[in-house]
């Protein structure tokens, strides 16, 4: 295990992304339990206010967010213990930032909404590039040259033009998730491409309008699939994230009222 760790973590200087995810996600579990305890009421946590103005967590998130991403660039030694430290910490304001992504993309206190359920999907998305990039992946199937490949400059231009282009078809198709996972295994984003798009996706609002057959099977394919896994999916983000409300709470012009926990 010493070696593995020195050979893939420590040798590759990769121990900086590997506080960093570490710190990310413990801070996003601890986040979450907190928040499902105030939401309980349960244990000796409140909501953050300031002179009356609740404070949501995004905001200390984003002060350590840019603490950490210029403190790490400012650093002269990429592995030394003042880069660890700023790992860390960006790891942590990441963490805060990203669990009221869906706050921010909606610019609305949808913590605990259906609409909620983007800032888990977000960091489960986000937890599962940063592992594989510390896995080894390269962006967009670099790391499946030769080093030979990597030496020749047309080689390596193609590789990238050509699994971009994939991933841009994925986008389009409606399919960001495998579109963004594209990036680092091109494998998913072939095959994300090459499937019938998203009915309500930019490319079959263009290219499936006057072809009424394609449009039916990517209608009934959306179906089966949505189906099969928003159940399951729906499971494992209320395990992650917890529940969100089934009933609108009643909510004044101010939006007070809503019992929502802290953000």
């Amino acid at each position: 295990m010493g070696h593995w760790f020195y050979r893939n973590i420590l040798e590759p200087g990769k121990l900086p992304l590997l506080l960093a995810l570490a710190s990310f996600v413990l801070t996003f579990v601890i986040t979450r339990i907190v928040t499902r305890m105030i939401r309980a009421g349960r244990g000796p946590f409140g909501d953050v206010k300031a002179g009356g103005l609740h404070i949501h967590h995004v905001v200390p998130g984003v002060v350590l967010t840019v603490i950490g991403g210029f403190g790490s660039v400012a650093s002269s030694e990429h592995t030394g213990p003042g880069t660890m430290v700023f790992a860390v910490v960006f790891g942590v304001g990441a963490g805060l930032v990203l669990d009221e992504f869906a706050l921010i993309l909606h610019l609305d206190d949808v913590y605990w909404t259906e609409e909620g359920r983007k800032s888990v999907e977000v960091v489960v998305l986000t937890a599962a590039l940063l592992l594989l990039a510390l896995g080894g992946f390269a962006p967009l199937g670099v790391n499946d040259l030769s080093e030979e490949e990597r030496a020749d400059r047309r080689a390596l231009l193609l590789t990238l033009a050509v699994n971009f282009m994939f991933v841009l078809i994925s986008l389009f198709k409606g399919k960001p998730r495998m579109a963004i996972i594209g990036t680092l295994v091109p494998f998913v984003a072939v095959v994300g491409a090459l499937r019938l798009a998203r009915p309500t996706s930019p490319w079959a609002r263009r290219l499936y309008r006057h072809r009424p057959r394609y449009r039916a099977r990517a209608m009934l394919r959306a179906f089966r699939h949505d189906r099969r896994w928003s159940g399951p999916r729906r499971k494992i983000e209320d395990l992650i994230g917890g529940a969100p409300d089934r009933l609108p709470a009643a909510a004044g012009p101010s939006g007070q009222g809503r019992d929502r926990g802290t953000r």
